[in-house]
């Protein structure tokens, strides 16, 4: 019967869920990013951090929206626990500073105590972060509880040991050939409508969401990289960061990730010009049977080649095959990497590389 009840109602499900979980608003969205972006430039500290990368050794890794839950059906971390673990010890051998993009802990379906008493390894490999002042906390919509409830701040403590602050953002600087580079990363959900701590966006997850995600069994973030078609909010997220000057962004929040403003078919398209250029027929050939798989899924193409290459976004840790995407930041060059099981191996992978430097000449042609 649960099969017969999948097949006639994931598809509307996870279309109501996607209707009531995004409402992104052009104007509250700039705004939200502009004002964020100000203060932490004016007042560091009071709603987020301003961290040049010397101070952390130019290691830093961003990763977001593993939505911890309480390992039932609902629970689309559970799947990706085993990947994450293994990059925060890699991370941690590796000396960086890890940066929790937000939606760490999925607290509008589940509450804290839940929460709490079934990630007990989670927050123990990212306390190690912590005791070696090399973790910076980020809320998002689905952890907002951090940033609002009274008490967060005992619960923190209680999970990690020690007072954890919490901020809605951080601006690490680079100085690249005596310019300063700002990369700003904040969770992403500023300004939309549906998840900048909507009453009626969590009372849809708690009440209908997540019964129907348990009973289905559906986890509704498919493979990394499974769809080419830009969400309207990463759209605005690019939007605004085009408008910046010696700026990047990063943000999580839409599950999709995003690698100098393009996904993936967009990059395919860049690098069959790059190949047809250097007239590698073998790269052509290989470039344009991914192409035509993409395109075969339903993926569509796009003008691309006007992009500024400043919006970037971590994708998330809970893709239904267990994999997991992230931002490396190392030695002035910028990374989009996945953790996936190879032969129940957890196994990191380079998608995506560009020097800082030669991003930020794309930035100002």
């Amino acid at each position: 019967m649960r099969k017969l009840f999948q097949k006639i109602f994931t598809k509307p499900v996870i279309w109501a869920a996607n209707k009531f979980s995004s409402s992104p608003d052009k104007d509250r969205v700039f705004k939200a990013l502009t004002d964020l972006h100000d203060t932490i430039k004016q007042t560091p500290g009071k709603k987020g951090l301003l961290l040049d990368l010397k101070e952390v050794n130019q290691r830093v890794v961003i990763l977001s929206d593993q939505h911890k839950g309480t390992k039932n059906d609902a629970d689309d971390f559970a799947l990706a626990e085993m990947n994450y673990l293994a990059a925060l010890d890699y991370y941690l051998q590796n000396n960086f500073h890890y940066v929790n993009l937000g939606d760490s802990e999925e607290l509008w379906e589940n509450n804290i105590f839940g929460v709490k008493k079934y990630n007990t390894a989670s927050f123990e490999k990212e306390k190690l972060f912590l005791q070696q002042k090399r973790f910076t906390k980020i809320f998002g919509n689905h952890d907002l509880y951090w940033d609002n409830d009274p008490l967060a701040g005992l619960e923190l403590q209680s999970i990690y040991g020690e007072k954890v602050p919490i901020y809605e953002g951080i601006i690490l600087t680079a100085t690249i050939n005596n310019q300063v580079l700002e990369i700003y990363c904040t969770h992403g959900h500023q300004g939309d409508l549906q998840s900048d701590g909507n009453w009626f966006s969590k009372w849809f997850v708690a009440n209908i969401w997540e019964p129907a995600q348990a009973y289905l069994k559906i986890n509704p973030n498919t493979p990394a990289y499974n769809v080419q078609l830009k969400t309207l909010h990463n759209t605005l997220m690019y939007e605004w960061s085009s408008r910046q000057q010696n700026l990047v962004l990063i943000t999580g929040h839409t599950h999709q990730p995003v690698f100098e403003s393009l996904t993936l078919l967009e990059r395919l398209f860049e690098q069959l010009e790059f190949a047809k250029q250097k007239k590698d027929a073998a790269a052509v050939k290989e470039i344009q049977s991914h192409i035509t798989v993409r395109l075969s899924k339903g993926d569509e193409a796009t003008d691309f080649t006007k992009f500024k290459p400043g919006y970037f976004n971590s994708g998330c840790c809970c893709f239904n095959d267990g994999d997991i995407t992230g931002i490396e930041i190392e030695e002035g060059k910028i990374r989009l990497i996945k953790w996936e099981y190879d032969n129940d191996i957890s196994t990191r992978k380079i998608l995506e590389e560009s020097e800082l430097s030669a991003v930020m000449q794309r930035l100002n042609p």
